[in-house]
């Protein structure tokens, strides 16, 4: 079964999304901090990130960029989610940080699960 974190500090939306994708047939780790995903990250290791970037504390860029810097987890795929959606945000993650994705909110059902679809299955062309 694909395991899939969801990090997010609002617990209203981590319910939400943790249902969308139970409903699919994933598995969901949820995270509300960026040192809680951090943490469970490690352990759990799952097979996609969906990461909120505005978190008190440490944000998504920073939980993103200690993902990538740890040879353990810097080939899981991260989806940024986002209120964020100018579309210089939408460049710099795409472009010059390189997520694999980013979702801006608020975002329907049917475009969450297409998104993480289509990044799970480059993972696994890549690992091919």
């Amino acid at each position: 079964m694909t395991k899939i974190m969801v990090v997010d500090d609002e617990p209203d939306l981590l319910e939400v999304v943790k249902l969308i994708l139970e409903s699919d047939g994933y598995q969901v780790v949820t995270a509300n901090s960026g040192q809680e995903a951090l943490d469970k990250i490690e352990k759990e290791m799952p097979d996609l990130v969906l990461l909120d970037i505005i978190m008190p504390r440490m944000d998504g860029w920073e939980v993103f960029s200690r993902i990538k810097g740890n040879t353990k987890t810097h080939d899981i795929p991260v989806i940024m989610l986002t209120a964020k959606d100018q579309r210089i945000d939408k460049l710099i993650g795409l472009h010059v940080v390189r997520v694999d994705d980013y979702i801006t909110k608020p975002f329907g059902r049917a475009e969450l699960l297409e998104r993480i679809k289509r990044v799970l299955e480059e993972k696994h062309k890549v690992a091919q």
